[in-house]
């Protein structure tokens, strides 16, 4: 059978190693459902109860495996529920692709049924990368150029597919012709590290404080050992961003847990008494929590040149991947003799679990809610991930929730 448009984008989006897609069915991607169909389980479809929650379970599974999460919808409210859920993605930094259906191409413009100006809708959210397909022969080069965008920008893009053109002949090939585009599939990450002297500046700043402080947030996740020993050389104690919760096992006795409106008591005086602030893979929001301004020198390290020195004044910014950087900035660090500082955060941090144990177990009706979690902590299995809404529940397992090698892995 000839294959056809719809069988050719969920091919090609296996060929990019996507195996599972998240949405819900609607005559908008018809097309693309009965492609999914005709892939007997190759491509698993999880059929979410209703489209908002495709972006979101997308977005948690760019989280949970680091790879592109894909939510699909249909055309008119559908694709508009796709929002909320996408505007997470967005605002975390984490890779989706949604795909959306549209009416027919020769209704556009005729104000038919649930016609909905889809570009403009998602222009916002998908701010890296929307297109509509509007003929066979663009398919391929907009599902490549979506997903690379994706990956690589870590941001959310989106692909609109109108349901007439679902059910036409796939273009495998574009005709070698002007006006055409031939792409492939594929993408790797650089290795990105600094400019030598700018490690050598962020070494002496590092060098000559005496009370650092880190904050270490989900760009930290894939750098666990460079953190820990660049915090064992400065002396230093690590305080984690809600995302970065992971990053570090909380029972290290230098790590002060969670910072902010859901953090902890150790983080907050290690902070208020810090003389030189690093910041790794971060884009904390409250600033109220960090030292205060002109207390600090400061070092950041991210990706991302447009995230940087935003929540605080940084003397250095450093450019490039987390575990990359650190590994070169380490041949540079001097370790610190005088240990007084680390002994002070390790002696807060040991206090604070004593009263995090004795909260726990305060008698309450009907329940203690940092009871269950201090309870649940030891009884879950090793590298399991456990993860909250907002509200009481994500406070009271930050607060109380121990991250450690054979404990749970809190988001």
């Amino acid at each position: 059978m000839t294959a056809l448009v719809g069988d050719f984008i969920i091919q090609r989006l296996g060929e990019w190693g996507v195996r599972r897609i998240y949405g819900y069915p609607g005559d908008g991607i018809n097309g693309l459902m009965g492609a999914l169909g005709r892939t007997k389980g190759k491509t698993q479809f999880i059929r979410a109860c209703h489209e908002e929650m495709c972006a979101f379970m997308a977005c948690a599974h760019a989280k949970f495996t680091g790879e592109v999460g894909v939510c699909m919808a249909t055309s008119g409210p559908g694709a508009i529920h796709l929002l909320n859920g996408l505007y997470d993605a967005k605002l975390d930094h984490m890779p989706v692709l949604a795909i959306v259906g549209q009416q027919a191409r020769a209704a556009l413009g005729g104000q038919y049924q649930q016609e909905v100006d889809l570009t403009t809708l998602f222009k916002d959210v998908a701010s890296e990368y929307v297109e509509m397909v509007t003929v066979p022969a663009q398919v391929r080069h907009v599902i490549d150029r979506a997903l690379r965008i994706a990956i690589s920008k870590r941001s959310v893009t989106c692909v609109i597919v109108p349901n007439d053109l679902q059910e036409m002949e796939a273009v495998e090939k574009p005709p070698r012709a002007h006006g055409t585009v031939h792409s492939g599939i594929g993408y790797s990450a650089p290795r990105v590290v600094p400019r030598d002297e700018d490690l050598r500046r962020a070494a002496d700043i590092l060098n000559s404080g005496e009370r650092v402080a880190i904050l270490a947030g989900a760009g930290a996740l894939g750098a666990t050992d460079e953190v820990i020993d660049i915090a064992d050389m400065l002396g230093a104690g690590v305080a984690k961003a809600l995302l970065g919760k992971a990053a570090l096992p909380d029972d290290l006795p230098f790590v002060t847990g969670s910072i902010g409106l859901l953090g902890t008591k150790p983080s907050w005086e290690m902070m208020s008494d810090a003389d030189t602030l690093l910041m790794i893979g971060s884009r904390f929001p409250y600033s109220e929590f960090l030292p205060r301004e002109g207390q600090a020198r400061g070092v950041q390290i991210d990706l991302d040149p447009a995230m940087v020195s935003i929540r605080y004044p940084m003397d250095v910014n450093l450019i490039g991947d987390s575990a990359a950087t650190l590994q070169a900035l380490k041949p540079l660090l001097k370790r610190k003799q005088d240990r007084s500082w680390r002994e002070k955060i390790e002696k807060n941090v040991d206090e604070w679990w004593k009263v995090l144990e004795s909260r726990a177990h305060v008698d309450a009706n009907p329940i203690n809610p940092e009871r269950m979690f201090w309870e649940l902590s030891s009884r879950l299995p090793d590298n399991c991930i456990l993860s909250c809404d907002s509200g009481s529940a994500a406070r009271n397992s930050s607060a109380s929730f121990p991250v450690g090698s054979s404990r749970a892995s809190g988001w």
